[in-house]
């Protein structure tokens, strides 16, 4: 499993509740548990596979709730009307593709990854990644190319 670097202060589930009153969202009880122990960060490893087709990407950063420069109510905002409204912005990678969190059925919990030079009205830009947050970090993995 990777482990979170520089990681924000770990939030308490009193915390995780008032944020989800106050943006309208229900968090899964796995990513509760990851805002719990992590509150976001940089991930070691951090490469994963999107899909065949897709080849690899590269996590830059989980989102964190409190004041930090990777705010989640911050993406909130931004992605509002451009992920499918059953996906929360939950990190990043290096090109501002955007890892999202499934917030509702049938996507509730599981991991995508939306690819932002695809815009469509579908979901052919989001691609499946695990089925929860430790699934997916258990599949994170080191770049093996120099």
């Amino acid at each position: 499993m990777a482990n979170m670097q520089e990681s924000h202060e770990p939030l308490t589930i009193e915390q995780i509740e008032e944020f989800e009153l106050q943006h309208g969202v229900k968090f899964p009880r796995l990513y509760k548990q990851f805002l719990q122990e992590s509150n976001g960060g940089y991930p070691l490893p951090n490469m994963f596979k999107i899909s065949d087709e897709q080849g690899e990407g590269v996590l830059n950063v989980f989102f964190g709730i409190g004041d930090m420069y990777s705010n989640l109510e911050d993406y909130l905002g931004i992605y509002d009307d451009r992920l499918p409204t059953a996906f929360l912005p939950i990190g990043n990678d290096p090109g501002g593709n955007i890892i999202c969190l499934g917030a509702k059925e049938p996507y509730y919990e599981a991991i995508y990854f939306w690819d932002h030079e695809e815009d469509p009205e579908d979901m052919s830009n989001m691609y499946f990644l695990a089925n929860n947050i430790y699934e997916f970090l258990d599949k994170l993995y080191e770049d093996t190319e120099e």
